[in-house]
């Protein structure tokens, strides 16, 4: 979605919605707006997808809806940032995350309406274009729904277009509201095609509207929703088998090689992409002056091994200078014990394609001249390391070197492009000509050598006693050295003793590598904070989880483990018979393990644990924290403050339970 997008969108939207006032944005809404010509409206119809890349899928707010609060992720050090989230403490109406979720979604779900509500005023465009620009905005409105029935619970549904503020919005039923998602998505799938409009890959198609339909299904059968007699996990299971079986007809695609759906070189136009967040990509043309957003989501999900400030050169730490691994100065995230012990790396290669868990040096010697010599992304060890992190006595004086090699490339639209390639391992010459190209370079096949000297840190998922890891050159943190004896994260050095100090290991936990990417139009020029790569929304390897899901819930555990089992033999590492990784059945228990082998991080872990109903099970036992202050009242988040504010009927309406009106508002 480039020039039209950007452009258009912003233009012709900007003037249509003139006249509304701000509560229009956001407060389901009615009235007599009207567009009558093909072109504003088409540019209404685009501006329903504006906050899918501008705000859902690259600012942090909804990840922390969407992931945190659940047995996935800590946060860095223990610490309060985001804590009314992560750990449900002081959670209210006013915090930030949930207040802007809740705008963001109505405000497009009332352009979605005038879009449907108008077509048949349109005087020009043809009849199909039409017919599939209606489909698109009946997709997008149902996706938009099903975010706010997931988090609020029962909502106002408004299908009228955008006017006239209503100023006592009364509350629809969750029913009513999943009736209506499901009635969208149905029609969007029998009018969309299997290309997209105008081969726009950035517009949802026929597949979309189906994995959203399988997704919804799963998510309403958590309420016990029926259809003509038949469960929601029945009708879960018909479509996401059907969208399995006939993927060719659909268009759809599973990577036969999980390696290559995170590929740097498949983050646009990504096969087995449903449904994505489209994001500017710089150098292309003069769309990027209209692009709105810049993904941070890698800045927030990694973890901080710049704060073990001897292993880096001046200006190379991580958390100060990123050209290689862009700026990861915000890290908040940091991946549970629980989603730790998940992967295991012998076989799964997920783990190396969720997770950097090596970290290295740098140098830029492709740019002409150097901006970085050979020689300056090289660190020599000193007593004073080997002392501190007890390393081998025998590397005194050697050197770690350079792991990736970064470019400079100027462009005309977004600034200079970074892209890195790596250098072999044992060459130390420099010469650009030896340069390897992987297909991410984040990802860091495992097992890391004990002798690879382009590796300072390493996080190891195999335990070592101090005496086995002075067999390695570089600097080991065992994984599970991270958590203390509740798989809390620490707050402070755990290495400490009588005599030491301790260091900063503490907070050089795995990097999530999902949002970080390494190639020509990615980057924003001189900020390196954010990066501009496409997003899923949802993918292929979401309908094997919902096929097993239903399956599962439906009493069918050995058809259960059918579909979790081609997601794990596509992960399985060269050497590895697929053969032993194969499951007979499957229970509750491995459908959540396998979700977070395969989606973490990809915002879908709060709505599973919902319509489990497993946040009382799973935070007792792997985040007991957020299980201290967890109640009934939090499966349903919080209703906007900025809402609340400006309705008449507000203590009537009520806030979900969180104390700052007279009634919850649920029934």
């Amino acid at each position: 979605m480039k020039k039209t997008l950007y452009k258009l969108a912003t233009i012709v939207c900007a003037i249509a919605m003139l006249n509304s006032c701000s509560l229009d944005e956001y407060n389901p809404a009615a009235g007599d707006a009207s567009l009558t010509a093909f072109k504003a409206w088409s540019g209404l119809q685009l501006n329903c997808y504006s906050p899918l890349y501008s705000q859902l899928f690259s600012a942090t707010d909804y990840l922390s809806v969407a992931e945190p609060g659940t047995d996935l992720w800590f946060v860095k050090a223990n610490g309060t940032s985001g804590k009314e989230l992560f750990y449900y403490e002081s959670l209210t109406t006013g915090t930030n995350a949930t207040n802007k979720l809740f705008k963001q979604c109505y405000s497009m779900i009332a352009s979605c309406n005038s879009v449907i509500n108008e077509a048949k005023n349109v005087t020009d465009g043809t009849e199909a274009d039409i017919k599939v620009l209606v489909a698109e905005a009946k997709c997008l409105r149902a996706y938009y729904y099903s975010v706010l029935v997931c988090q609020f619970g029962p909502i106002t549904l408004n299908l009228d277009k955008v006017g006239t503020t209503i100023l006592n919005p009364v509350r629809s039923t969750e029913a009513e509201i999943y009736t209506q998602i499901v009635k969208d998505l149905k029609e969007a799938s029998a009018d969309l095609g299997v290309q997209p409009y105008k081969n726009n890959y950035a517009r949802v198609t026929k597949k979309s509207a189906l994995g959203l339909l399988a997704r919804v299904y799963a998510q309403g059968a958590g309420l016990d929703l029926t259809e003509d007699g038949k469960s929601y996990w029945q009708r879960a299971k018909e479509v996401s088998v059907d969208l399995i079986t006939n993927a060719t007809t659909y268009g759809a695609y599973l990577y036969p090689d999980v390696s290559d759906l995170w590929a740097d070189a498949n983050n646009r136009n990504n096969k087995e992409a449903l449904f994505i967040a489209a994001g500017p990509q710089a150098g292309e043309s003069d769309a990027l002056n209209f692009a709105q957003g810049a993904n941070k989501l890698y800045a927030y999900t990694c973890g901080n091994p710049g704060a073990l400030t001897e292993f880096w050169n001046a200006n190379h730490k991580p958390s100060d200078k990123g050209y290689f691994y862009g700026r990861m100065n915000s890290s908040t995230y940091m991946p549970s014990k629980y989603l730790m012990d998940c992967f295991d790396p012998t076989w799964d290669k997920r783990w190396e394609n969720s997770f950097t868990y090596g970290y290295s040096e740098w140098s830029m010697v492709q740019p002409s001249p150097a901006w970085v010599t050979y020689e300056k992304g090289t660190v020599t060890i000193t007593q004073a390391m080997i002392d501190k992190y007890k390393l081998n006595p025998t590397l005194l004086g050697q050197k770690y070197y350079p792991y990736a090699d970064c470019n400079a490339i100027t462009t005309t639209y977004g600034g200079n492009q970074y892209p890195a390639s790596v250098w072999p391992k044992g060459d130390h010459s420099g010469n650009v000509a030896n340069l390897l190209h992987p297909k991410k370079v984040y990802v860091v096949d495992y097992p890391i050598a004990p002798d690879d000297d382009r590796f300072n840190i390493v996080c190891s998922k195999t335990r070592l006693t101090d005496a086995e890891k002075l067999n390695y050159r570089y600097f080991v943190i065992n994984i599970d050295d991270l958590y203390d004896s509740e798989g809390l994260p620490w707050s402070a050095p755990f290495d400490q003793t009588g005599t030491s100090a301790g260091t900063n290991a503490y907070q050089a936990y795995p990097s999530l590598n999902k949002f970080n990417w390494s190639y020509t139009g990615v980057f924003m020029g001189s900020n390196l904070q954010v990066k501009y790569g496409d997003m899923f929304v949802m993918r292929m390897a979401e309908v094997y989880l919902i096929a097993a899901e239903a399956e599962q819930k439906l009493g069918n555990g050995p058809e259960a483990a059918g579909y979790l089992n081609v997601l794990r033999e596509r992960s399985v590492r060269d050497g590895v018979a697929k053969t032993s990784v194969k499951l007979a059945t499957a229970t509750e228990d491995n459908i959540f393990d396998e979700y977070a082998r395969e989606m973490c991080g990809e915002f879908n872990r709060w709505a599973l644990l919902k319509r489990h109903k497993a946040f009382e099970t799973r935070l007792q036992k792997y985040n007991t924290r957020a299980y201290a202050s967890f109640t009934s009242v939090c499966y349903y988040r919080p209703i906007s403050q900025d809402f609340l504010s400006q309705i008449s009927n507000k203590e009537e309406f009520g806030d979900n339970g969180y104390g700052t009106t007279a009634n919850s508002g649920l029934k």
